[in-house]
């Protein structure tokens, strides 16, 4: 008798413990998630597009990151109010039909590229290398190079960098990146090429960093004398 009531009392203990574990183990899930929601819901009480400086003073940049490396979904900075939307295609949310993105992809702030220096009228494109980040997160990158393309025929050119902190950082340019990871290029320019579908986009080739640096100041100084003064 007084063994089942040993054995009683050691299962009862187990289960209380068990509960309790888990318990405290969702309440630090909770409590993770919690801290994580609050800096992403921080972020997007403000304008990605002008709340943010586009330069730092040791020449990285900041990224507002739009579409998540690996993902699909085609969301962009709204030019009215600087939040990150869905975009619509024919009352539809737009999906990329192909792989996801093989880098994070963004804007830079305060940037606009019209169509003669290269762009679409929208600040600048920039597809970042690194480990994926929550959609509406600004992150510090360094730039590396620019990829040259033709979107059924019109200019759309694409910047490269790498994110501060990742693995990739201490890579300074396009070349260094095919010396120390071969294909990541290839990668790159195979996906743009194709993800709108066959014979859509075409390539012209890359430029480096220096290029890209041009393209950027160019974005900056249209942006300080086109949208900056009506505000």
């Amino acid at each position: 008798m007084k063994k089942i009531i040993f054995y009683i009392f050691i299962t009862l203990t187990f289960i209380t413990y068990s509960c309790t574990d888990n318990s405290n183990e969702q309440v630090n899930q909770n409590i993770s998630k919690s801290d994580t929601s609050s800096l992403f819901l921080e972020n997007n009480r403000k304008n990605l597009l002008t709340d943010f400086v586009p330069l730092f003073d040791d020449g990285d940049i900041n990224v507002v990151v739009e579409i998540p490396s690996g993902t699909v979904d085609k969301w962009e900075v709204d030019k009215t109010d600087g939040q990150v939307k869905w975009e619509m295609v024919d009352n539809k949310p737009r999906v990329v039909d192909y792989i996801g993105y093989p880098g994070n992809y963004g804007m830079i702030p305060q940037t606009i590229l019209p169509k003669e220096l290269g762009g679409d009228g929208d600040p600048l494109d920039v597809l970042v290398l690194g480990s994926p980040v929550e959609r509406g997160t600004v992150i510090k990158c360094k730039l590396i190079g620019v990829l040259y393309l033709l979107d059924r025929g019109e200019q759309d050119d694409k910047l490269i960098a790498v994110q501060s902190g990742s693995s990739l950082y201490h890579v300074n340019s396009l070349e260094e990146l095919d010396s120390n990871y071969i294909g990541i290029s290839t990668i790159i320019q195979t996906w743009f090429t194709n993800y709108k579908g066959p014979n859509k986009m075409k390539s012209k080739g890359f430029d480096n960093t220096d290029k890209a640096l041009e393209i950027l100041h160019s974005a900056i100084n249209e942006y300080k004398f086109k949208i900056a003064p009506s505000k």
